[in-house]
């Protein structure tokens, strides 16, 4: 279906030559050669990504894996997936013949011959990082949606991928890829990058949020509230997600975290370049070249007009008086020195857009950010006092929340990263607010998340 139609297209003149991503999937799908995938987690995320893969030409989603099965099939018809397409018998079956095979082996879905690209969606940490460890192994290339196995372990993740030819990318759609390509942008045009990151809606009383006081910072009804993750929900409110993020995009990029963590300055559209801006120049940052995320919210509770809840930005200076010159004949909006300005993308499309990674992996062999070296880290924080014999359940929940620190900070303090406080026995009393320890709890070392976060501490002390 597909086919046909873009080749009626191109042969009007609709497509060119040019290496841009549609066009060379069009020609894979031509060629009958689509980008074989395979999705390991049909949560959200997922299910958002099967929704826009549907539609896109040069694309073959040839396996599912996911703990519960029957919920991929509901996920697939609702988002419009015709049942004998999505029915295969086996992962042979669907790759020979164009369908889909669901199931719940994911080693099974990156062993398979034939397969290209994997998307690890599962959302834990310790699953990604044992999945991109064995598309290392089988030479896949991994768009990596659970951003807490790429925060805790993604220099070494990444690593292991590019050595057996493959690429690792975070996942387009999401908000780190977003702004790893504002910064991409503005220093390929020769920019300095003073600060970027994302908005939220952050008060301080948030750290203290847990699964059971979470919906009142939403507007689910009841209804909708019974069927979310409450904890989920949560991290985004607690301030875990905006640290975990803003870490991945610190590692990607080479820009520093403050040596605070993240401080939410309020701040809307039309006030980014006056807010992020050095101290010196009267802003509120400890230095140029740093992330940051703003809140929707003044320290009140009071909305801002124009905020910035949704979406990504980039803050840079002008780097000669004729630049900003330029900026000022052409309309461009500044701070009023007329040396800062701010590109910003108001919102972003989640799972809709994660295509993009795929097919920049698979077609250009590039990443949509990934991770360079480790820079930034995000460390348990006791939401209350906690005593020996209490059990940590990680991200989003009631014990702790995760605060963005340097990484050379986390490491010489011996903290505990936020990606390993699930499940855990705290063996020493913690204050509240007081950063949680690794000597403060019990680890498993045998466990496949903490060997290879201890691998990438020894690596890069």
């Amino acid at each position: 279906m597909h086919v046909k139609r873009y080749m009626v297209a191109r042969a009007l003149g609709g497509y060119g030559r040019g290496m841009n991503l549609h066009a060379e999937l069009v020609r894979r799908a031509e060629r009958g050669a689509p980008v074989r995938v395979g999705l390991i987690g049909a949560g959200k995320f997922g299910t958002m990504f099967l929704a826009a893969a549907r539609t896109t030409p040069g694309l073959h989603v040839a396996a599912i894996a996911d703990l519960a099965p029957d919920r991929v099939r509901d996920a697939l018809a609702r988002t419009g997936w015709p049942t004998a397409a999505t029915e295969a018998p086996s992962l042979t079956a669907a790759l020979a013949d164009g369908t889909m095979h669901v199931g719940d082996d994911a080693e099974a879905l990156i062993a398979a011959p034939g397969m290209e690209v994997v998307i690890e969606a599962t959302g834990s940490p310790g699953a990604g990082i044992r999945h991109a460890l064995l598309c290392a192994e089988h030479g896949r290339d991994v768009v990596m949606v659970t951003v807490e196995a790429d925060v805790l372990a993604g220099p070494l993740l990444a690593q292991r991928v590019q050595d057996a030819g493959g690429v690792y990318a975070l996942a387009y759609g999401d908000q780190p890829a977003l702004i790893c390509e504002l910064v991409d942008w503005a220093r390929t045009a020769g920019l300095e990058v003073v600060c970027a990151g994302k908005g939220t809606k952050y008060l301080p009383a948030y750290h203290a949020s847990t699964p059971d006081t979470v919906w009142q910072h939403y507007d689910f009804s009841p209804e909708e509230a019974a069927r979310l993750n409450a904890q989920l929900f949560n991290s985004f409110v607690d301030g875990t997600k905006s640290a975990i993020e803003m870490a991945a995009v610190a590692n990607a990029t080479g820009l520093a975290p403050a040596p605070d963590g993240l401080g939410f300055p309020p701040a809307g559209v039309s006030r980014l370049a006056e807010v992020l801006r050095p101290r010196a120049a009267g802003g509120v940052l400890a230095a140029s070249g740093t992330v940051e995320v703003v809140s929707s919210l003044e320290r009140d509770g009071s909305p801002i007009p124009d905020d910035l809840r949704q979406g990504v930005y980039v803050v840079v200076e002008a780097p000669s008086d004729y630049v900003a010159q330029c900026w000022a004949e052409y309309g461009v909006r500044t701070d009023a020195s007329g040396r800062y300005s701010a590109l910003h993308r108001p919102y972003h499309y989640i799972g809709l857009e994660l295509g993009i990674s795929v097919a920049a992996a698979a077609v250009r062999r590039e990443a949509t950010g990934a991770p360079a070296g480790f820079h930034a880290d995000v460390v348990a924080t006791a939401k209350r006092p906690l005593a020996p014999g209490d059990v940590l359940d990680g991200e989003g929940g009631r014990a702790v929340w995760g605060r963005l620190v340097p990484a050379r900070d986390s490491l010489a303090a011996g903290l505990l990263p936020i990606g390993l406080a699930g499940g855990v026995t705290v063996t020493r009393p913690v204050a509240e607010g007081a950063p949680v320890a690794r000597a403060d709890v019990e680890l498993d070392a045998s466990q496949t998340a903490v060997r290879v976060r201890d691998e990438l501490e020894a690596a890069v002390r």
